[in-house]
């Protein structure tokens, strides 16, 4: 569960930059909103399935409380994820 976790987290990073500097500059410089809908909606997925499987990993691993709550808080900042599994993992 560690290892799809990990990959999950790739996932959701990579989607968090490429909503932030792909679809959002699609949108609001080239008007071409479906950009956003698009990898937005992904993204969402992916960042709720992140946040799934860390809270099951809470339990499974023992985390702290504090590890869950950088997991969730690094999961919302671009990079984010890459941090967490390299310092956390």
């Amino acid at each position: 569960m560690l290892h799809f976790f990990k990959v999950m987290g790739k996932l959701e990073g990579i989607s968090l930059l490429l909503l932030l500097c792909v679809a959002m500059p699609l949108k609001y410089f080239v008007d071409f909103p479906l950009a956003v809908k698009i990898v937005g909606s992904l993204h969402g997925a992916f960042f709720v399935f992140y946040l799934t499987l860390g809270a099951l990993l809470f339990k499974r691993m023992k985390w702290t409380v504090d590890t869950l709550v950088i997991c969730v808080i690094l999961a919302s900042v671009p990079f984010g994820t890459f941090i967490f599994e390299r310092k956390y993992l």
